[in-house]
């Protein structure tokens, strides 16, 4: 094993800690004679195990003190954010709290830029987004359907829309919570709480608006975005099962009748 795949499994191990409140903010983190010895590893190696810690921004440097563990709930940005998310997942109730916010945030985005992209002058190519949503059709129609790309093609597509409204700065939340649930199994399979046969529908119906040029009805408008609340709650109660918490509220319930 690499002296960087240790650094890196080191420090995700310490992450873990931190995310799971093992470690308290404002204490020291361990030192990097301690992190040596716990882990077996020499010391120039465990300094470099918390320097990717802190790049993580899990941590910060003090000087003549050693690494203070920050308040990454409370202090962190969205980069610190989507460490702890990834870390989190050994813990349900905090993934899961974790899970519906970054729900939240990207469906205000995503209805944001379809909304407004509907509303306003359409100045993407439609043979550019039409190529993308056929490669959709084609991921979806396999007999094991690729999540993790389709669901990059998406936040992909909705990047374009917010490119063309010059919401630059939903453009940035976008890509970083795209970015992490790409890195997370379970996140992923949640979007697809559905069949990914849907995905599709729903972009070649918003193609369709787009070509007609007289945009949807206020009905319509109403219909979709009761469809989107759905869906999203859809997608976080699948994330619980996959993390299996429906099933010990269900083992809870039943032993509470018994």
């Amino acid at each position: 094993m690499g002296s960087q795949t240790v650094v890196a499994d080191v420090a995700d191990e310490l992450a873990r800690r931190v995310a799971a409140g093992e470690y308290q903010p404002g204490d020291l983190m361990p030192s990097v004679r301690q992190v040596a010895e716990e882990f077996e590893m020499n010391r120039a190696t465990a300094q470099l195990t918390l320097g990717r810690l802190e790049s993580y921004g899990f941590v910060e440097a003090r000087r003549g003190k050693g690494f203070t563990i920050r308040d990454v709930r409370e202090a962190g940005g969205i980069d610190v954010y989507r460490h702890l998310f990834r870390f989190s997942i050994p813990m349900p109730d905090i993934a899961i709290e974790m899970f519906h916010d970054v729900v939240e945030v990207e469906r205000g985005i995503v209805m944001e830029a379809l909304l407004a992209y509907t509303s306003g002058e359409q100045d993407i190519d439609p043979a550019v987004l039409k190529a993308d949503i056929d490669e959709l059709e084609s991921l979806a129609r396999l007999e094991v359907p690729d999540h993790r790309q389709i669901l990059a093609i998406e936040v992909g597509l909705v990047r374009r829309l917010l490119t063309s409204l010059g919401l630059s700065m939903q453009r940035a939340v976008l890509n970083s919570i795209g970015e992490m649930v790409l890195e997370v199994p379970e996140a992923i399979e949640a979007y697809f709480a559905g069949a990914a046969d849907l995905h599709v529908l729903v972009w070649r119906a918003l193609v369709a608006v787009w070509d007609s040029g007289s945009g949807p009805s206020d009905a319509q408008l109403a219909l979709f975005e009761d469809l989107f609340g759905m869906y999203h709650e859809k997608v976080i109660a699948r994330f619980e099962e996959l993390l299996g918490v429906s099933e010990e509220h269900e083992r809870d319930a039943h032993a509470a009748t018994a």
